[in-house]
């Protein structure tokens, strides 16, 4: 009975032993049975309640794409900003407002100038060359001047030059020294007519120079405004950074209208300027030649006189 009693009690204590560990390894064979049917379970809560207010990923995509197509819809619908050139200058800041009334006034200066210039040369050769037609038969400086009449041209002044530096010199000098004292006059006169027919080109030469550096320096201006524009609108929006790029632009686009015409005219008239002066150069040639004629016709009649004695 005591060894039943004995046997029953061992069996007792095995089997309170070996429970945990049956255990243990029941629970490890039950694990991946749940590890394995967890990912099929996982979408079952989505697909069942369809209609509850968690809403599913293309509802929440869905209700979303309003919202997002809707924001940029201000930006680009605006028509707020006029890009005229009228506009863009009211709209400009007052440093590049500043620039474009000075190229603008600049490019008034060259077409007055321009036009002034033309007007002034094209008059002055078709005088002078009248005038040296007029002269071309003539044999003295009396005659020419008779011949000539009006006292306006350059040419009118070399013979007042030549017959004054004739009678001031007469008896007491050499034909050779009365000769270089009129071409000294001569020089002179040339020297203030180039003076004169070049007023003007200077201010031309001026703005051809500096016109698209200063249109340039508005440019740079406005930019920078559009920079810091952008920096406090937190945005690099077109629309909102082209206005300011259009208005810098535009001073650099009126740069250029002033300095284009100007280089155009300086070129035109400085080819115009060299001929007028060839022709200055035949009126010039023409006096000379007629107070040599004198002045030989002087010694010759002396020289007669000096025989008949």
């Amino acid at each position: 009975m005591f060894r039943t009693v004995l046997k029953s009690l061992a069996v007792l204590a095995v089997v309170a032993f070996a429970s945990p560990i049956i255990a243990q390894q029941a629970a490890k064979s039950v694990a991946p049975v749940v590890t394995q049917a967890a990912p099929a379970a996982a979408p079952a809560p989505v697909t069942a309640q369809p209609s509850s207010p968690v809403a599913s990923p293309a509802a929440s995509t869905a209700l979303a794409s309003p919202v997002m197509e809707a924001a940029p819809r201000p930006m680009v619908a605006t028509g707020e900003h006029d890009l005229s050139p009228w506009k863009m200058f009211m709209g400009a800041d007052i440093i590049v407002k500043a620039v474009m009334v000075g190229l603008a006034f600049a490019s008034v200066v060259t077409w007055t100038v321009g036009i002034f210039k033309m007007m002034e040369l094209t008059w002055a050769m078709r005088r002078l060359k009248a005038a040296l037609r007029k002269i071309g038969e003539s044999r003295s400086l009396s005659e020419a001047q008779m011949a000539l009449g009006e006292r306006g041209t350059i040419l009118s002044r070399f013979l007042a030059a030549a017959m004054r530096e004739g009678r001031m010199s007469a008896g007491i000098s050499s034909d050779e020294g009365i000769k270089e004292r009129a071409a000294s006059s001569f020089g002179e006169i040339v020297r203030a007519e180039g003076r004169k027919v070049r007023t003007g080109m200077g201010i031309l030469a001026t703005i051809g120079a500096t016109s698209p550096f200063v249109g340039l320096f508005g440019t740079v201006w406005g930019i920078m405004n559009s920079f810091i524009g952008i920096s406090k609108s937190q945005t690099t929006n077109l629309a909102v950074v082209a206005p300011g790029i259009a208005e810098a632009l535009l001073a650099t686009a009126i740069g250029l209208v002033a300095a284009i015409p100007a280089v155009i005219i300086y070129n035109h008239f400085s080819r115009v300027t060299k001929a007028y002066m060839e022709i200055v150069g035949r009126a010039q040639g023409a006096a000379g030649r007629l107070l040599s004629r004198d002045l030989d016709r002087t010694h010759s009649s002396s020289h007669a006189r000096a025989a008949a004695e």
